[in-house]
Protein backbone atom coordinates (compact mmCIF):
# COMPACT_ATOMS: atom_id res chain seq x y z
CA UNK A 1 0.00 0.00 0.00
CA UNK A 2 1.54 3.27 -0.98
CA UNK A 3 0.82 5.48 1.87
CA UNK A 4 2.68 8.60 1.12
CA UNK A 5 0.25 10.20 -1.61
CA UNK A 6 -2.45 9.75 1.14
CA UNK A 7 -0.58 11.68 3.64
CA UNK A 8 0.17 14.54 1.58
CA UNK A 9 -3.74 14.93 0.24
CA UNK A 10 -4.56 14.59 3.62
CA UNK A 11 -1.51 17.63 4.52
CA UNK A 12 -2.62 19.56 1.35
CA UNK A 13 -6.30 19.80 2.89
CA UNK A 14 -4.89 20.57 6.44
CA UNK A 15 -2.71 23.92 5.30
CA UNK A 16 -4.93 24.96 2.29
CA UNK A 17 -8.03 24.27 3.19
CA UNK A 18 -8.25 24.12 7.13
CA UNK A 19 -5.38 26.50 7.46
CA UNK A 20 -3.96 24.53 10.23
CA UNK A 21 -0.48 23.15 10.48
CA UNK A 22 2.30 23.10 13.09
CA UNK A 23 2.64 26.07 14.79
CA UNK A 24 6.43 25.56 13.72
CA UNK A 25 5.39 25.32 9.88
CA UNK A 26 4.23 29.39 9.73
CA UNK A 27 8.51 30.60 9.66
CA UNK A 28 9.31 28.27 7.39
CA UNK A 29 6.78 28.56 4.86
CA UNK A 30 7.49 32.48 5.24
CA UNK A 31 11.04 32.06 4.83
CA UNK A 32 10.51 29.96 1.58
CA UNK A 33 8.11 32.75 0.31
CA UNK A 34 10.58 35.65 1.37
CA UNK A 35 14.19 33.82 0.76
CA UNK A 36 13.48 31.03 -0.97
CA UNK A 37 15.36 29.23 1.87
CA UNK A 38 13.68 27.46 4.64
CA UNK A 39 16.42 28.84 7.07
CA UNK A 40 15.23 32.83 5.96
CA UNK A 41 18.64 33.18 5.45
CA UNK A 42 18.93 36.30 2.13
CA UNK A 43 18.76 34.96 -1.05
CA UNK A 44 21.88 36.99 -2.36
CA UNK A 45 24.17 35.21 -0.16
CA UNK A 46 23.07 31.62 -2.13
CA UNK A 47 26.62 31.25 -3.90
CA UNK A 48 28.79 32.56 -1.32
CA UNK A 49 29.48 28.84 0.00
CA UNK A 50 31.72 28.86 -3.32
CA UNK A 51 34.19 31.85 -2.95
CA UNK A 52 37.21 31.07 -3.31
CA UNK A 53 36.52 27.82 -5.92
CA UNK A 54 36.33 30.03 -8.73
CA UNK A 55 33.32 28.78 -9.92
CA UNK A 56 31.26 29.73 -12.91
CA UNK A 57 27.89 31.25 -12.78
CA UNK A 58 25.36 30.53 -15.55
CA UNK A 59 24.70 33.91 -15.98
CA UNK A 60 28.33 34.52 -16.88
CA UNK A 61 28.90 31.45 -18.97
CA UNK A 62 28.32 30.09 -22.36
CA UNK A 63 25.52 27.75 -21.80
CA UNK A 64 26.22 25.53 -25.37
CA UNK A 65 29.92 25.13 -23.04
CA UNK A 66 28.53 23.76 -19.95
CA UNK A 67 28.25 20.17 -19.77
CA UNK A 68 26.51 20.50 -16.38
CA UNK A 69 24.53 22.30 -14.10
CA UNK A 70 26.18 21.66 -10.60
CA UNK A 71 22.57 22.11 -8.29
CA UNK A 72 23.45 23.45 -4.76
CA UNK A 73 20.37 23.47 -3.00
CA UNK A 74 19.56 24.43 0.40
CA UNK A 75 21.55 22.76 2.70
CA UNK A 76 24.80 22.81 0.44
CA UNK A 77 24.17 26.39 0.28
CA UNK A 78 23.02 27.86 3.79
CA UNK A 79 24.26 24.62 6.32
CA UNK A 80 28.39 24.96 7.43
CA UNK A 81 28.38 20.95 7.40
CA UNK A 82 26.48 20.43 4.03
CA UNK A 83 28.43 23.60 2.35
CA UNK A 84 31.73 21.43 2.99
CA UNK A 85 30.30 18.62 1.13
CA UNK A 86 29.07 20.80 -1.52
CA UNK A 87 32.87 22.74 -1.88
CA UNK A 88 34.40 19.01 -1.76
CA UNK A 89 32.19 18.00 -4.43
CA UNK A 90 33.02 20.50 -6.66
CA UNK A 91 36.61 20.00 -6.15
CA UNK A 92 36.40 17.10 -7.22
CA UNK A 93 34.41 18.10 -10.59
CA UNK A 94 37.21 20.51 -11.34
CA UNK A 95 39.54 17.96 -10.79
CA UNK A 96 38.28 15.29 -13.56
CA UNK A 97 37.88 18.53 -15.94
CA UNK A 98 33.98 18.75 -16.40
CA UNK A 99 32.15 21.37 -17.57
CA UNK A 100 30.03 23.22 -15.11
CA UNK A 101 28.01 25.87 -13.45
CA UNK A 102 26.05 27.04 -10.54
CA UNK A 103 22.78 29.01 -10.58
CA UNK A 104 24.18 31.15 -7.13
CA UNK A 105 21.22 33.49 -6.15
CA UNK A 106 19.14 32.64 -8.93
CA UNK A 107 18.76 29.29 -7.70
CA UNK A 108 15.66 28.73 -5.27
CA UNK A 109 14.56 26.10 -3.00
CA UNK A 110 13.25 23.18 -5.21
CA UNK A 111 9.83 23.39 -3.35
CA UNK A 112 9.86 19.82 -2.02
CA UNK A 113 9.63 20.76 2.04
CA UNK A 114 6.62 22.94 0.82
CA UNK A 115 4.90 19.97 -1.20
CA UNK A 116 5.43 17.20 1.59
CA UNK A 117 4.36 19.45 4.43
CA UNK A 118 0.74 20.38 2.47
CA UNK A 119 1.18 23.76 1.16
CA UNK A 120 0.87 23.05 -2.90
CA UNK A 121 0.65 26.06 -3.72
CA UNK A 122 4.26 27.04 -2.63
CA UNK A 123 5.67 24.23 -4.36
CA UNK A 124 3.88 25.47 -7.18
CA UNK A 125 5.71 29.15 -6.96
CA UNK A 126 9.31 28.22 -6.14
CA UNK A 127 9.04 25.34 -8.75
CA UNK A 128 7.60 27.11 -11.66
CA UNK A 129 10.27 30.13 -11.01
CA UNK A 130 13.30 27.46 -11.03
CA UNK A 131 11.79 25.74 -14.14
CA UNK A 132 11.60 29.20 -16.20
CA UNK A 133 15.20 30.04 -14.99
CA UNK A 134 16.52 26.51 -15.92
CA UNK A 135 14.75 26.59 -19.17
CA UNK A 136 15.88 30.20 -19.97
CA UNK A 137 19.30 28.40 -20.02
CA UNK A 138 18.00 25.96 -21.65
CA UNK A 139 19.58 22.98 -19.44
CA UNK A 140 19.91 19.36 -19.95
CA UNK A 141 22.01 17.90 -17.38
CA UNK A 142 21.54 18.62 -13.99
CA UNK A 143 23.86 17.36 -10.85
CA UNK A 144 22.74 17.28 -7.23
CA UNK A 145 24.06 16.01 -3.67
CA UNK A 146 20.21 16.14 -2.13
CA UNK A 147 17.71 13.17 -2.74
CA UNK A 148 15.21 15.76 -1.81
CA UNK A 149 16.15 17.63 -4.63
CA UNK A 150 16.81 15.06 -6.93
CA UNK A 151 13.73 13.34 -7.09
CA UNK A 152 11.67 17.23 -6.75
CA UNK A 153 13.80 18.18 -10.41
CA UNK A 154 13.74 14.33 -11.95
CA UNK A 155 10.14 13.37 -11.17
CA UNK A 156 8.12 16.37 -10.05
CA UNK A 157 9.53 19.08 -12.58
CA UNK A 158 8.18 17.57 -15.69
CA UNK A 159 4.55 18.37 -14.68
CA UNK A 160 5.54 21.73 -15.00
CA UNK A 161 7.44 21.61 -18.12
CA UNK A 162 10.99 21.07 -16.98
CA UNK A 163 12.28 18.12 -18.59
CA UNK A 164 15.66 17.18 -17.45
CA UNK A 165 18.78 14.20 -16.91
CA UNK A 166 19.48 14.31 -13.20
CA UNK A 167 21.67 12.95 -11.09
CA UNK A 168 22.65 12.15 -8.07
CA UNK A 169 26.48 13.19 -7.29
CA UNK A 170 27.45 9.29 -6.29
CA UNK A 171 26.05 8.55 -9.47
CA UNK A 172 28.27 11.26 -11.28
CA UNK A 173 31.00 10.76 -9.32
CA UNK A 174 31.20 6.86 -9.56
CA UNK A 175 31.17 7.46 -13.48
CA UNK A 176 33.94 9.87 -13.29
CA UNK A 177 35.68 6.95 -11.62
CA UNK A 178 34.87 4.41 -13.87
CA UNK A 179 35.63 6.68 -17.04
CA UNK A 180 39.07 7.12 -15.14
CA UNK A 181 38.93 11.01 -14.83
CA UNK A 182 38.87 10.77 -11.65
CA UNK A 183 41.71 8.27 -9.47
CA UNK A 184 40.09 6.96 -6.53
CA UNK A 185 42.19 5.57 -3.24
CA UNK A 186 41.37 3.35 -0.31
CA UNK A 187 42.34 6.25 2.11
CA UNK A 188 39.71 5.76 4.54
CA UNK A 189 40.73 3.38 7.96
CA UNK A 190 37.59 3.80 9.72
CA UNK A 191 34.74 1.74 9.53
CA UNK A 192 32.18 2.56 7.26
CA UNK A 193 28.19 2.15 6.64
CA UNK A 194 26.12 3.96 4.56
CA UNK A 195 22.62 5.56 4.94
CA UNK A 196 20.32 4.93 2.35
CA UNK A 197 18.38 7.92 2.46
CA UNK A 198 14.52 6.96 1.08
CA UNK A 199 14.39 9.59 -1.63
CA UNK A 200 17.63 7.91 -3.47
CA UNK A 201 17.16 4.74 -2.35
CA UNK A 202 13.16 3.31 -2.12
CA UNK A 203 11.95 6.55 -5.01
CA UNK A 204 15.13 6.14 -7.36
CA UNK A 205 16.40 3.34 -6.82
CA UNK A 206 19.61 3.99 -6.47
CA UNK A 207 21.71 1.62 -4.01
CA UNK A 208 24.99 0.92 -5.78
CA UNK A 209 26.90 3.72 -6.97
CA UNK A 210 27.23 5.15 -3.40
CA UNK A 211 28.52 1.90 -1.85
CA UNK A 212 30.70 1.16 -4.96
CA UNK A 213 32.47 4.54 -4.24
CA UNK A 214 32.99 3.74 -0.62
CA UNK A 215 34.40 0.24 -1.04
CA UNK A 216 36.61 1.55 -3.19
CA UNK A 217 37.79 4.31 -1.09
CA UNK A 218 38.38 1.92 2.48
CA UNK A 219 40.71 -0.44 3.91
CA UNK A 220 38.54 -1.82 6.53
CA UNK A 221 35.55 -4.18 5.01
CA UNK A 222 32.26 -1.89 4.44
CA UNK A 223 29.45 -2.82 6.82
CA UNK A 224 26.11 -2.48 5.91
CA UNK A 225 23.48 -1.58 9.25
CA UNK A 226 20.43 -3.52 10.35
CA UNK A 227 18.00 -1.57 7.74
CA UNK A 228 19.76 -0.98 4.56
CA UNK A 229 18.59 -0.64 1.00
CA UNK A 230 15.35 -0.88 -0.35
CA UNK A 231 14.45 -2.25 3.58
CA UNK A 232 16.71 1.16 4.83
CA UNK A 233 15.14 3.09 7.50
CA UNK A 234 13.95 6.53 7.45
CA UNK A 235 16.47 9.47 8.94
CA UNK A 236 13.17 11.32 10.70
CA UNK A 237 13.61 14.80 8.82
CA UNK A 238 11.86 13.96 5.09
CA UNK A 239 8.40 14.94 4.07
CA UNK A 240 9.26 18.45 6.26
CA UNK A 241 9.74 16.57 9.72
CA UNK A 242 13.55 18.19 9.91
CA UNK A 243 10.86 21.82 10.65
CA UNK A 244 8.58 19.92 12.79
CA UNK A 245 8.81 18.49 16.15
CA UNK A 246 8.33 15.31 17.01
CA UNK A 247 5.87 14.60 20.02
CA UNK A 248 5.06 11.36 20.03
CA UNK A 249 7.02 7.93 20.46
CA UNK A 250 10.87 7.95 19.81
CA UNK A 251 12.52 10.36 17.50
CA UNK A 252 13.04 8.31 14.43
CA UNK A 253 16.93 10.49 13.94
CA UNK A 254 18.14 8.94 17.30
CA UNK A 255 16.69 5.14 16.34
CA UNK A 256 18.53 5.25 12.91
CA UNK A 257 21.83 7.06 14.81
CA UNK A 258 21.89 3.67 17.54
CA UNK A 259 21.65 1.73 14.45
CA UNK A 260 24.88 3.57 13.10
CA UNK A 261 26.98 3.56 16.19
CA UNK A 262 25.80 -0.64 16.64
CA UNK A 263 27.03 -1.00 13.20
Amino acid sequence: IEHVPRILGMRQNQVMMEEEYPQEMSNTFKSLERNFNPWGIGFDQRGEWSEGLDLPLMADSNASEIDVLMWVGCAGSFDSRNQKIARATATLYKKAGVKFAILGSEEKCTGDLARRSGNEMLFQMLAGENVETLNNYNIKKIVTTCPHCLNSIKNEYPQLGGEYEVFHHTQFINKLVEEGRLPLGSNLKDTVTFHDSCYLGRYNKEYKAPRNLLKKSTKEPFKEMKHFGKESFCCGAGGARMWMEEKIGTRINEVRAQEAIDT
